[in-house]
């Protein structure tokens, strides 16, 4: 057998080749995902929290265990892509995981940020695709984005930090989420939120492996050979988490104005009327099964529109009780769009982004108020609806009948015409003026112009001379 010489430039070859394979062959824990130590034979059920995190999605999770919990699951996967949501509802979310006995795993696809860092701790496990992010927990407030005052950071601090050490990860690292005045030693430096990427979570211990996929994931636990449960939101959770959408909040609080104000200019109760009342329940009802209303808030805008009845049928005019009931509306919508608990309001910022949003949509119900009021009445649509014929001249409609057959007529004045007064032609009696002068009674005239239901005559001898 030929040997091989070690010595010189060759062995200092062999040397980098093992070094440059011990690095890039260095183990990972892309296929070091440790199994669960026991797992029942039941079902794998999947839920999807993606969105939003609302009181919607916790309904849907809380139902999601207690179904696993019956069938007796052998596993609980979350399947994560979402940028946060409502801290009351991921708190939900999170002591619903605590304190099931069924194994879960979070396997964030894309992201997991904010309020959906938070609910991923809670997990037992921690995937991560390719790719995907978590971190980013900082509260904010409003739509602006704002930072919540301090007091808000301390708590979503104990919450990620008690959820940390309760699945043994480190506590450090997750407060460095929240707060960007944390420095943790070869991490990150204070002044930045922290935010991980799937190798830097799983290098750091945040997450537990980085898998492709949750058909990779359930192979890797040994269950891949298991049913699976794809378990959905029921009908009224998706209703409640599609009427809270902002874009639709608007169009509901344009339905519940608008309403209203045609409802004002008619007598009676009718289909305006209606769509104010349907607007402010579809805009009240889910918003507050979301958390998002108080119900000082929806009385508040009872109030209101109860000032503005009593203003139309029992007080005359329009004074203090229209001027307060409109006050009223305006202000519960605004408050509404706020996330206040009780009678407690967050800083300047989200109460400054209420009010745009608020104002927007009275700019676009004055914009509304102007079409309908301008456009609506002269179209085809609006016309198969309310009786409104055409009467224009064309169809032979005046404003007064002209008699041009009454040019050149002689008559006798029946009274004295001073200037006007009434003249017999043919034994038909006429309102006439002159153009002027006084004619005695009994004088002869004759009808010098037709002009509507103008008739101007003169005396017969003035029109002969």
């Amino acid at each position: 057998m030929r040997r091989i010489d070690l010595s010189g430039p060759t062995l200092l070859v062999f040397t980098l080749l093992a070094a440059l394979l011990s690095l890039t062959g260095r183990p990972t824990a892309k296929a070091q995902l440790v199994p669960f130590e026991r797992l029942s034979d039941g079902p794998v059920y999947i839920v999807r929290v993606d969105g939003m995190i609302d009181k919607g999605l916790s309904m849907h999770l809380d139902r999601a265990i207690a179904s696993a919990e019956t069938d007796n699951a052998s596993l609980l996967i979350l399947h994560m892509d979402t940028f946060g949501g409502l801290l009351d509802a991921a708190d939900i979310m999170r002591k619903a995981l605590l304190s099931t006995a069924i194994p879960t795993v979070s396997f964030i696809d894309r992201n997991a940020a904010s309020a959906g860092a938070l609910i991923s701790y809670a997990a037992d496990r921690i995937v991560m695709a390719p790719g995907a992010s978590i971190g980013a927990a900082t509260v904010v407030e409003g739509t602006g984005g704002e930072a919540a005052p301090d007091k808000y950071q301390s708590y979503m601090r104990g919450l990620m930090r008690a959820t940390a050490e309760a699945n043994g990860r480190d506590p450090a690292i997750a407060e460095a989420m929240v707060d960007p005045d944390l420095e943790v030693d070869g991490v990150i430096a204070a002044g930045q939120v922290l935010t991980l990427s799937t190798k830097e979570a799983v290098d750091l211990g945040v997450a537990d492996a980085e898998i492709v996929s949750v058909d990779a994931l359930l192979d890797a636990l040994g269950v891949g050979q298991a049913p699976r449960i794809a378990h959905t939101a029921s009908m009224s959770e998706r209703t409640i988490r599609f009427f809270g959408s902002p874009v639709l909040q608007s169009i509901l609080m344009l339905m519940m104005l608008g309403g209203l104000y045609f409802e004002l200019q008619t007598p009676g109760v009718g289909f305006a009327g209606a769509m104010a009342a349907v607007g402010a329940a579809l805009f009240f009802g889910p918003n507050y099964m979301n958390g998002l209303v108080e119900i000082w808030e929806v009385a508040v805008f009872i109030l209101g529109v109860a000032l503005l009845l009593a203003e139309i049928f029992v007080i005359p005019g329009f004074g203090v009780a229209g001027i307060s009931g409109i006050t009223l509306v305006v202000l519960s919508l605004g408050v509404s769009l706020i996330g206040n608990v009780g009678l407690s309001f967050p800083s300047g910022g989200a109460i400054a982004s209420a009010t745009v949003t608020l104002a927007i949509t009275m700019i676009l119900f004055v914009g509304m108020l102007f079409g309908l009021g301008k456009y609506i009445p002269r179209s085809d649509r609006f016309a198969q609806l309310v009786l409104q014929p055409n009467l224009g001249s064309k169809e032979g409609y005046t404003s007064s009948f002209t008699r041009a057959e009454l040019m050149g007529v002689r008559g006798t004045a029946l009274t004295p015409l001073r200037p006007s007064g009434a003249v017999d032609v043919d034994g038909d009696r006429i309102d006439v003026v002159t153009a002027g002068d006084w004619i005695a009674a009994g004088t002869e005239v004759e009808i010098v112009r037709v002009q509507g239901s103008r008739v101007e005559v003169r005396a017969v001898r003035e029109a002969t001379a």
